[in-house]
């Protein structure tokens, strides 16, 4: 039966997956990147060769996190600080939520399908790294 909304499939993780693998290396950083559907379901992952360990779970948790509060966790991490509005949200969801820069939704057709998150180098790298992913889709 075909489905009755819009999700990311497999075919699009492989292809947000080759890009994000293209965007690191021009980093010279192996990398932990991961896509998640519209459920916040992983889909797809992968953790090049002496990609840190520690940073596999805040790839896959910074994806979670966008597809959560479908936001980028840039933009939460903004909302987090003390005294802001989201103070406190990292402590949510059983404490996994990420709250620093590298996960971020994935539009189609102006209706978020899923999320990809990213983890190894700097917040900016990470945040370049998914955001070359998400564009593999356009």
């Amino acid at each position: 039966m075909p489905r009755a909304h819009v999700t990311l499939t497999l075919e699009d993780a492989k292809k947000m997956l080759s890009a994000a693998e293209a965007m690191a290396a021009t980093f010279g950083i192996a990398y932990n990147v991961a896509v998640v559907d519209d459920g916040g379901h992983l889909i797809a992952f992968y953790r090049q060769d002496d990609a840190l360990i520690g940073s596999i779970d805040l790839a896959i948790k910074k994806a979670v996190t966008a597809r959560l509060f479908d936001k980028t966790t840039s933009f939460l991490s903004t909302l987090s600080q003390p005294g802001s509005p989201l103070y406190g949200i990292q402590q949510s969801n059983e404490g996994n939520v990420v709250i620093f820069g590298g996960g971020i939704p994935v539009v189609r057709d102006g209706k978020i399908i899923g999320a990809v998150g990213a983890s190894a180098g700097t917040v900016e790298q990470d945040i370049a790294v998914v955001e070359a992913a998400a564009a593999a889709l356009q």
